[in-house]
């Protein structure tokens, strides 16, 4: 990831399968676009590195398994089947993907690890119809509970003022979700032209990088983690100033915890299926008894009638 703009050949690459790959999309590209005049998309960027890879059965000629900003960076997986689609489709749609941001937000956030939970609409107020805000916000529709979990990883200064790099887990998908808690919390989101009215200009880019992805495929699951692009080697305009944990172990222990979430939701499902199972066997073993039972009583009856002609 560089300081530079994107172009058709700046198209970075974190995995390739015969399934999937994984693109670490530019800052301020799109993925894709009907403009004729979009000349820079990752799809263009596909299209130019990958040639045969090229899907014509499809609208852009490739699958893309989810969605990022024009203005986030990061890992962004495309599936080249429709197959394999079909698999990661079911992951997202199920919520059991695992992702997770990295962001310089302004100021210092003084809670290390907390949990937003601000429920998110479409913002339906004069000149803000692109943007997303939080319910209660005036002109807000249609809002629906989010969740975000935030973790401190360092604070530091971006060009002299005080900012604090976090690592941001999405635990559901609303537009623009991690944007607008941030904001929402008071600590938006370092070069966020729309979410702060226009005011944060300065930065090239905005500081959002989409740097984990984690989809529990069968029987392999598609794990990859980009680089860190807030780095001063890259942007001398960041300067860290106290850390508080890495971000590799941060991210480890993110993992293992979904993981773990996830092995007690498939234990449960097994017991459910369990009890399940036992219950339609005991209900099967009744009818048969009772089946018996009423085929005893009419051969008794039968008998003694019989003997008693």
């Amino acid at each position: 990831m560089t300081t530079e703009p994107a172009s058709l050949e700046s198209l970075g690459v974190l995995f390739q399968s015969d399934d999937f790959i994984v693109v670490d999309k530019h800052w301020d590209i799109r993925i894709d676009s009907k403009m004729w005049y979009e000349k820079h998309t990752v799809q263009a960027q596909l299209r130019h590195r990958f040639p045969q890879l090229a899907d014509p059965s499809t609208y852009y000629g490739f699958r893309f398994c989810h969605q990022l900003d024009f203005s986030t960076s990061g890992a962004l997986c495309v599936a080249l089947n429709k197959a394999a689609a079909g698999r990661a489709y079911r992951c997202f749609k199920d919520r059991t993907v695992t992702k997770a941001y990295l962001a310089l937000v302004r100021g210092l956030v003084e809670k290390e690890t907390q949990t937003l939970e601000f429920s998110i609409g479409k913002n339906s107020s004069e000149g803000k119809t692109h943007m997303m805000c939080i319910e209660g916000t005036e002109g807000c529709e249609n809002p629906k509970p989010c969740q975000t979990e935030l973790t401190v990883l360092e604070y530091g200064l971006y060009d002299g003022d005080p900012v604090t790099k976090v690592l941001l887990q999405p635990l559901t998908g609303r537009t623009h979700q991690l944007r607008v808690h941030c904001s929402a919390i008071g600590h938006p989101i370092v070069g966020d032209f729309t979410y702060s009215s226009g005011a944060d200009d300065a930065p090239y880019r905005m500081m959002l990088h989409a740097h984990f992805l984690h989809i529990p495929l069968e029987p392999e699951p598609l794990l990859v983690s980009g680089e860190d692009p807030f780095l001063p080697t890259l942007d001398p305009k960041w300067l860290p100033q106290r850390s508080l944990r890495t971000l590799k172990t941060t991210v480890e222990a993110l993992l293992e915890r979904r993981l773990e979430e996830d092995r007690k939701i498939k234990e449960e499902k097994r017991e459910r299926a369990r009890k399940e199972e036992e219950r339609r066997k005991g209900g099967k073993e009744r009818r048969t008894k009772e089946e018996i039972e009423e085929q005893t009583r009419q051969c008794q009856e039968w008998l003694s009638e019989w003997a008693g002609d």
